[in-house]
This record gives structure tokens, sequence and C-alpha cells, in this order.
């Protein structure tokens, strides 16, 4: 087996980029997929999104080492092993990040991917059904939609924001992130659309391009060059040769592992393992970083919540109404109003994320009271902590060992008491008063700065967005890992592109970014001329120094 172009993982980058370098029809492409179908209503059903990230058959299962800041819980890390990755398991939340996030990369080395140069790739990528004109790509494979918003609990979470002071927003992925306003989501005709359905899936129609069930091992290191991938298929062991480069899509958690397994990372590390070194990255595999959520739940006095829907009664009807007409509340993530804000005067831009849904319940489904309620996940955006990815063995089978080092900047511990206040403040508003019960949690004998900490420590959960790991940067910092056209340093014909070469987490879920990088490294491997940069220029409070709001 060979191809110009070997792709390993076929989740939000790998997709995005199986399809543009197999446009040409002399290019030849094989993405490497370890995971299986993403037919079925676990998948494509977007209301039964908390299913497919608790089954092994479509997620890796990954966990935590003990965090040692959050009284040593092992959190579950979960990442797609199936047909388009996490973008066919997550929540089908879409956020671009904001402006400065980008400005904010290119300032750390990743030279062309300010936000004037990113921007033109978000619009490339989108299909956008009701977003800010002139900001938004009404033409790309990736439809993005908003949510109906029936529920009058939507609207009081944007109509208290308002009422609280803060700034509404017709577009957080336009001109101006900061505010409440309707959550964006890829969601189309009823079903998930994963970067599988936009982007791989038209693709795998094309003669020049293949997918491959198998278990990456190692990439295949010659003289300096990648020169194809080891593969595990059907339980032997087979080289994919690569004619012109091998491209890692394989997540923040993967990825570097593939590298280290291949003799690209930390040298003492790989050493320990016995793994010989092909190039010393010390790069590899740090930088890990992710968002931290709690959920403040609150009860509702009114039975309008998504509460009445979880018996197997409603829940069959919910399944039969989407499965044969796409319609009904099981063609919706629940995830219909957002807000994004800025944590105190001085802060230039948004550092909390809301999400905001009509029931309360966990992540997993579970919930916590047999009751009416609702709920905002919220949590900061830019925590400075960092943690990093290691290997567990030389042996490619091994799960590796993911350290996030939650919480362990002072700073994390503020932050999240300040959220959890505001959100209190947030539902404390009038917008609320026809339907707000007791408070669920934190509850409300947790006040102290000491009560809510331990709240926090026993309840704070990933949002699932890890990243970093394989870091974009200038070729000559020795914790670069790749450089701005997402080249690996000091190894010929390989690049990473997926979440992982982000040099800072961007302001809100990763699907969108995630994709964007495949489509601009898409254009960096072709060697083609990158978009033109735009000239929009992002809001930006004009109080920004003065207020939180």
């Amino acid at each position: 087996m060979q191809a110009d172009f070997i792709i390993i993982g076929s989740g939000s980058a790998g997709s995005a980029m199986a399809n543009r370098l197999s446009e040409d029809p002399a290019n030849s492409v094989i993405v490497i997929e370890y995971g299986g179908s993403d037919v079925g209503p676990f998948i494509q059903m977007p209301a039964a999104l908390s299913y497919p990230m608790n089954m092994g058959i479509y997620d890796w299962g990954y966990r935590t080492e003990p965090e040692p800041h959050l009284g040593g819980r092992v959190l579950a890390a979960p990442r797609g092993k199936v047909i388009g990755g996490s973008s066919s398991i997550n929540g089908m939340v879409y956020v671009r990040g904001h402006a400065e996030d980008f400005d904010t990369w290119q300032e750390q080395g990743a030279d062309g991917w300010s936000f004037a140069d990113v921007l033109p790739y978000f619009q490339k990528m989108e299909t956008s059904h009701g977003g800010q004109n002139g900001w938004r790509g009404h033409s790309g494979p990736l439809h993005v939609k908003r949510g109906t918003r029936d529920n009058p609990l939507f609207q009081a979470f944007i109509e208290a924001g308002a009422q609280a002071g803060f700034e509404l927003t017709e577009d957080y992925n336009g001109e101006k992130q900061e505010g409440f306003g309707p959550m964006e989501q890829t969601i189309y005709r009823g079903k998930r659309w994963s970067a599988a359905n936009a982007y791989l899936k038209p693709a795998l129609k094309r003669p020049n391009l293949r997918l491959v069930k198998g278990l990456a091992r190692r990439i295949v290191i010659e003289n300096g060059q990648a020169t194809g991938v080891e593969i595990q298929r059907n339980g032997k062991p087979e080289i994919v040769k690569a004619n012109r480069e091998v491209i890692v899509a394989a997540s923040a958690f993967n990825s570097p592992k593939l590298l280290m397994l291949s003799g690209i990372g930390p040298a003492g590390h790989l050493k320990e393992h016995g793994i010989e070194v092909a190039a010393d990255r010390p790069g590899v595999g740090q930088n890990l970083q992710d968002h931290l959520e709690l959920y403040v739940q609150q009860e509702c006095t009114q039975p309008i919540t998504l509460y009445s829907k979880m018996n197997l009664i409603s829940k069959g009807l919910i399944g039969a109404e989407w499965l044969f007409f796409k319609s009904g509340i099981g063609a919706t993530n629940h995830f219909e109003a957002a807000a994004f804000l800025r944590s105190r005067p001085g802060v230039r831009y948004p550092d909390i994320q809301y999400h905001f849904l009509p029931v309360a319940i966990r992540y997993d489904g579970t919930a916590p009271v047999e009751a009416h309620g609702f709920q905002a996940h919220v949590g900061p955006m830019r925590s400075k902590s960092r943690g990093n990815v290691r290997l567990r063995s030389a042996d490619p089978d091994a799960a590796p060992v993911i350290r996030f080092n939650y919480m362990s900047d002072p700073s994390d511990w503020e932050d999240f008491r300040h959220c959890i206040r505001l959100t209190r403040d947030i539902f404390s508003q009038s917008a609320f008063d026809g339907f707000r019960g007791r408070e669920i949690a934190p509850g409300e004998d947790a006040q102290s700065d000491d009560e809510l900490d331990a709240f926090i420590t026993e309840h704070a959960e990933s949002a699932y967005h890890p990243c970093g790991t394989c870091r974009m940067g200038r070729a000559d910092d020795p914790m670069s890992v790749v450089d701005p056209r997402c080249r690996v340093i000091g190894v010929d014909g390989l690049r990473v592109a997926d979440s992982s070469v982000f040099p800072m987490i961007t302001n809100g879920n990763l699907n969108a970014p995630s994709i964007m990088v495949g489509e601009k490294a898409s254009d960096h491997i072709l060697e083609r001329q990158p978009l033109p940069r735009s000239n929009l220029q992002p809001w930006i409070n004009p109080n920004w120094e003065l207020s939180d709001r």
C-alpha cells in the first residue's frame, strides 16, 4: 500500500485534509483510522450526544492520572475512535475562538496564523445559517446553524444577562464575541454534521482517496525522512508507504504518543522506554491545555424542562420522530444559548464561557435530582495550568499517561469562584423570577471561598478540549514541535495538523479551530499561496479597562 500523502486520523483536521488534498486527481491519499463506522442513531442523532463518548466502540476510553489539585480524582478524557474522530462524539457546539487568540498564536511564534490569516479559512469551511454577513462563509462543506430556542428558559438566560448589565451579541462567531446570545451547532438537516459527513464521505467517492482501517504503531523514518507508517491491520503489521508526506492528525493525546513511539520527543523519556531517538524535541507532549467547567444547577418551578422527556416512553417517541423525520427535540444538542464574558476590568476580551441547558443533568446523561431544573456550564477560558502527555511504555497498544495538572495555578481557584458567584448573579435576575426554584448545585449552603473550593475540587469536569501537545512555533524554539507550516522540526516529510499544534487554547469549543487547522495546513502541504488576509476588525468592548460588562 502506498500513496503520496498518508493522513493518520479521520477526525476534525484529518477529514478536512483528506478532502482538500484529494481535490487534485494527481494526488493519491490514504487515511488511516483505527475506529469503525459512524453509522447509527447514537452518533447521528444530535440529542443522543451523551452516549457515544461513553461507549468503548466509539471512544478511546482514556483517563487522566489522579489529579493532585482535584483531590486525586481520575477524570475521563474521551477522544473519538470512529470515522470522524472526536467530531463524531462531541457536543456539536461551534465556536471559532476570539480574534485575539489567533493574534496570540502569532506572538508565540506561529507566524502567519494571526486572526487576519485564519479568518479566510473559517469563511472557506463554513456554510453559515443565520450568521453575520461579511464575517461568515456561505459555500463551505461545514453547515453551522442555531437552535430554535423554543424553550422560554433560553430567552430568560439571555435577558438575565442583559439585566445584569452585560452585552448581547447576535453572532459570537462574527464581529463581536462578547455577550449573551444564540449558540451555534454543527447540525444539518437534523443530523450531526461531523467532519466525516462534511468532508470525508463526499471525498471518498474519489478514486484517489482511500480509507484504511488499522492502528498506526509508528512512523517509519529513514535518514531523517518520514517514508511511511507501520500499522497493525487484521492482527499483522504492515507498512503503508508515503511517496511525499506523512501527516499526523490523531488528537492531542495520540499525536504526541505516535511521535514519541517513532523516536521524536524528549530524548531522556524515549531512552527510558528503549526507543531510538530520531529527533530530540523536548516539547513533544508538553503544553497540554484544556477547559475545566462546573455545572451551576437550579430547580425550575415550571414543568417545562427536558426532565419530563427522560422516561423511556418519551425517549422512544423522540427517537421515532428523529428516525423518520429528522425533526423534533432529537434534532438538537439542546445547547441553544451561550455567553462569552470578561471576568474583571482590565481583561481585554472574554475569558469565561457559558453553555446554557434547559435541564439539570451531567454530561454522561445522569441527573443529580429527580426534578425539573436548568443549568449553566461555566468555566474560565485561559487557565495558566499546563500538563503533559507521556508514554506508558513502548507498546503502541498502551494508553498514554495523561496529566493535566488542573487547578495547579492559584489564579484558577479565584477564577472559578468568580464564575460561580457570577452565575448566581445572572440566575437571580428578574428574567428568571417565574422559573427559579432552589439552587441544586453548588447549593445555597456553599458561600465562603473554602466551601466553593470544596465544591470545585469535587465537581469540576473537563469540557473535553485538550490541545497544545505538539506546539507550533518558531523553528529555533526548542519547545516548538512543528514550524508555522505544520512541519515537524528535525524530520523531513512529516507534519502534525490537529488541535495538538495550538500554541494556546482558544476561547470556546475546539472543533471549529481544529477543522480550520486542517484547511490551512492543506494549503501549506500543497505549497499553495495562503488565502489573502482579512482586514476585518473584531469588536473590543470600549469599557474593557474600566468594567467587566
